[in-house]
C-alpha cells in the first residue's frame, strides 16, 4: 500500500476508538491459548535503592539499631503488613504480591550493576567491577526486559511496543545499563518520553517532536523523495545496520504522522479530580500517562522515580532525590518519598480496576536494591546520620494484576531483612515471571549470522503466584 494511503487507512482506522476502553487489533493477537494473559506491564523503578525493611518486609522484633521508628500497619489482606506511611496501599493490599526472598546481589553492591540485574535478569559481567559508573551500555549486553516483550508481540499499530518515562535514567553524565534492547538491536529500543518536574502534565518524546515549521504532510513529502534517491542503494540492502536503519527510518516516519500519537500523552484530558488522586507530580502523572498507553494497547510501559534534588538537600538525604537515602532515611521517606509513592501507585490500582483493566495488566514494583537494614552510612555521619547504606543481597518485588493472586507473601528474609530465608528468589525468576504473565514461553533469539541463543537460560517463572 502506498504510504499516503497506509496513514489515512490508519487514521480512520483508530477514528473511532477511545481511552476509555482497550485497543483492538495487532497488540491482542497471537496470544498464547489458556490461561488469561496480561496485555501490558508497567513496571514503577523506585530509581536509586527502596528501602525494603521501611516500606514492605518491615522487621518489629529485630533490634533497634535494624528495625528503625517505623510501624507495620494491618491491611486489606490478613497477614500481610505494610508501612504505617502507606495506608492508601495498604487498602489495595488484597491485590498485591510481596517477593520478599529476592537475591539480587552484584559485585559491586552499587547501583549501575543492581539496574542491569533487576532489568535484565542476568547478572552483570565482571566489567561492572573493573569500570563501575565508567561502565557504558554496550551493544552485546543483555536485553532489558521490556523490549524482550516488545520484540515478541506483534508491532503496535501506532506506537512503539515499549514505552520509558518520564526519563533515561543515569542521563546526562552516565546512563544506566539494562534499559536497552542491547544484542536484540536498537529497532526494539524503548522510546523515550520526557516528563518535567515543574510542568508535571507536560510530557514531550523527542522522537515525535517536528520542528522548525515541518508539517506532516511537508514530512511526507521529503520523506517520499528520499526514499526515490535510496531507492538503488537499497537493491544492495544486504547488511544488518541498513537493515535496522531502514526499519528505524519507518517506525520514526509512523510516529511522527500520526496525530494519535501526541493525544496518547495528553495526560491534561483527565479529569482534573483523577490527576488529583495520583497526585499532579512528575511521577503522579507518569503513572496516569502509563494507564492511558495501556488502554491504547502499549505492551511494555515503564516509570523510572524521578527524584526531587531541592527536597534532598532540604531534608538531608544525601541523595540525588530519590530512594538512594545514604543520610536522614527516615525523615526522607516519610515527608517526601512514602506519601507520593503511596498516592500514585494506590490511585494507579484502583483506577485499573475501575475500568475492568487490571486482569489484564501486570504491575509491578521493584529497585537495583534495597538499603542495609543496619542503620548508619558512614558516607553521611554513621549512625548519628540515621542513613541506609546500598544493600543488593536482599529486596522486595511487588506483583499485581494480571493474573497475579493478591494478598499474599511469597518466600521471606532473614530475622534482619539482611538475605533471602525461605524460597530465595533471584532477578532472572522474577523476570521470568514477567515473561509468564505476558504469554511469553519462547525466549529464543537470533544474532546477527542467524544463530538462535537463549535470552534467558537461567531462572523460573513463580507459577505459584498466578
Amino acid at each position: 500500500m502506498h504510504r499516503r494511503q497506509f496513514l489515512v487507512a490508519s487514521s480512520v482506522g483508530f477514528a473511532g476508538t477511545t481511552f476509555g476502553r482497550p485497543a483492538c487489533g495487532a497488540a491482542d493477537e497471537n496470544l498464547p491459548t489458556g490461561r488469561a494473559t496480561a496485555k501490558s506491564t508497567i513496571l514503577f523503578f523506585l530509581s536509586g535503592g527502596a528501602s525494603h525493611v521501611d516500606m514492605w518486609d518491615m522487621k518489629p522484633e529485630a533490634p533497634l539499631e535494624y528495625r528503625g521508628p517505623f510501624q507495620p500497619i494491618a491491611t486489606s489482606a490478613p497477614g500481610v503488613r505494610l508501612c504505617e506511611h502507606l495506608p492508601m496501599l495498604a487498602k489495595q493490599a488484597h491485590h498485591l504480591a510481596l517477593i520478599n526472598s529476592v537475591g539480587g546481589t552484584v559485585n559491586t553492591n552499587d547501583h549501575h550493576a543492581g539496574y542491569y540485574h533487576n532489568l535484565t535478569g542476568h547478572v552483570p559481567d565482571p566489567t561492572f567491577l573493573t569500570l563501575g559508573n565508567n561502565r557504558k551500555p554496550v551493544s552485546g549486553d543483555w536485553p532489558f526486559m521490556g523490549t524482550v516483550v516488545a520484540s515478541k508481540r506483534p508491532q503496535h499499530p501506532y506506537l512503539t511496543n515499549a514505552i520509558t518515562l518520564p526519563q533515561m535514567v543515569g542521563a546526562p553524565a552516565y546512563t544506566r545499563p539494562g534499559q536497552f534492547a542491547a544484542r536484540l538491536g536498537v529497532e526494539h529500543d524503548p522510546l523515550y518520553v520526557n516528563g518535567n518536574r515543574d510542568e508535571p502534565l507536560k510530557f514531550q518524546a523527542p522522537a515525535i517532536a517536528l520542528s522548525g515549521g515541518i508539517t506532516p504532510d511537508r514530512l511526507t513529502a521529503r520523506y517520499e523523495l528520499m526514499r526515490n534517491i535510496d531507492a538503488a542503494h537499497r537493491q544492495f540492502d544486504q547488511y544488518a545496520k541498513v537493515r535496522t536503519w531502514s526499519r528505524q527510518q519507518e517506525r520514526a516516519m509512523s510516529l511522527l504522522t500520526s496525530s494519535r500519537t501526541t493525544e496518547a500523552f495528553d495526560v491534561s484530558q483527565e479529569p482534573k479530580a483523577l490527576r488529583e488522586r495520583y497526585g499532579e507530580t512528575v511521577n503522579g502523572m507518569s503513572l496516569l500517562l502509563a494507564r492511558r498507553l495501556v488502554e491504547v494497547g502499549v505492551p511494555f510501559i515503564t516509570v523510572f522515580w524521578m527524584g526531587d534534588p531541592k527536597a534532598a538537600k532540604t531534608l538531608k538525604c544525601a541523595s540525588g532525590g530519590g530512594w538512594d537515602t545514604h543520610g536522614n532515611n527516615f525523615e526522607c521517606l516519610q515527608k517526601a518519598l512514602l506519601p507520593e509513592f503511596d498516592r500514585g501507585f494506590s490511585a494507579l490500582i484502583s483506577d485499573l480496576e475501575d475500568r475492568s483493566l487490571l486482569d489484564d495488566t501486570l504491575l509491578m514494583i521493584t529497585s537495583e536494591m534495597g538499603r542495609k537494614p543496619k542503620i548508619g552510612d558512614p558516607r553521611s555521619g554513621g549512625t548519628s546520620g540515621a542513613g541506609r547504606d546500598h544493600w543488593t543481597h536482599c529486596l522486595t518485588d511487588v506483583l499485581a494484576g494480571g493474573g497475579i493472586r493478591g494478598g499474599q507473601s511469597y518466600g521471606s528474609s532473614d530475622r534482619y531483612g539482611e538475605f533471602p530465608a525461605d524460597k530465595p528468589v533471584t532477578p532472572a525468576d522474577v523476570t521470568k515471571t514477567v515473561y509468564h504473565a505476558m504469554g511469553i514461553h519462547d525466549l529464543i533469539a537470533y544474532d546477527n549470522q542467524k544463530k538462535p541463543y537463549q535470552l534467558l537460560e537461567d531462572g523460573e517463572a513463580l507459577t505459584s503466584l498466578f
